[in-house]
């Protein structure tokens, strides 16, 4: 999942929303994953987080869709230890698949197993697409100026968000380096490869720290402390939509929260 969320330049009408919309519906899609405890339900969810990812396509081929694919797959493999650690650890309900005289799978384990994978990836897709999809600069912008969110505190929220990819690419360069130098990451023991990645995290905080370091610097050379709501000259008008893709994350929650009342 390497650069999941840097920004996909297009052309689409996932593209042309307003920036505080993608990040409303996101919430919505993803407060819907959690509300929902039904599994039809939760996999309608996760089909929309994907067309989602098609829509985002657009004539230009922004590579939404293929990232979107990605998410999904690296997420699947996650789940896969989430829902084994589950069966393993639940002990409450029936035994379904014995495993001695003492210990099996249970139905409960089963369904909470699979419950929280489908949550997981109902949760998290929408936030992955959606983000891709935002300009941070305009995100920023729409924050300080809309919701009159202080500058300082909007720039350090899409500076965490635009540091993560950042960080990921390091993390891969240290790794191809030392492969280049004769290291071994390809073994199948899981417990040996997080040992010898560890010693990897010390080169990454260090390269973290100094471009904090030349990121600060950048900005109070930009005027960071004179940054104010009126410095925001462009606007962002909202049309018909993001009113549409609000109605129906609005709908979805709406529904994910009947399904949960009634079932």
């Amino acid at each position: 999942m390497k650069g999941f969320l840097d920004y996909l330049q297009g052309d689409s009408v996932l593209h042309k929303m307003h920036p505080l919309t993608k990040i409303f519906v996101a919430a919505l899609l993803c407060a819907s994953a959690f509300v929902s405890s039904n599994f039809f339900y939760l996999l309608g969810i996760i089909i929309f987080d994907v067309l989602l990812g098609a829509v985002g396509e657009g004539k230009s081929h922004s590579g939404l869709l293929k990232r979107t694919l990605g998410i999904f797959k690296g997420l699947f493999k996650m789940s896969l230890f989430l829902f084994l650690l589950q069966v393993l650890v639940i002990r409450k309900g029936e035994v379904v698949i014995p495993l001695g005289q003492r210990f099996g799978i249970t139905d409960v384990g089963i369904r909470n197993g699979l419950l929280l994978v489908m949550r997981l990836t109902g949760a998290t897709l929408p936030l992955s697409v959606l983000i891709s999809v935002i300009n941070l600069n305009d995100l920023s912008n729409t924050m300080v100026k809309e919701l009159r969110i202080p500058y300082k505190y909007a720039f350090t929220l899409t500076s965490a968000i635009r540091f993560i990819p950042v960080f990921s690419s390091e993390m891969s360069g240290i790794i191809e380096s030392q492969k280049a130098r004769g290291v071994d990451f390809d073994v199948k023991n899981p417990f040996k490869k997080l040992g010898m990645i560890l010693p990897l995290c010390f080169p990454l905080l260090m390269g973290a720290v100094r471009k904090i370091e030349f990121t600060a610097t950048a900005a109070e050379l930009r005027g960071f402390y004179f940054r104010t709501r009126a410095s925001c000259t462009r606007i962002y008008k909202r049309h018909f939509r993001d009113f549409a893709f609000t109605l129906i994350g609005l709908a979805i929650l709406a529904g994910a929260i009947v399904m949960t009342v009634l079932f």
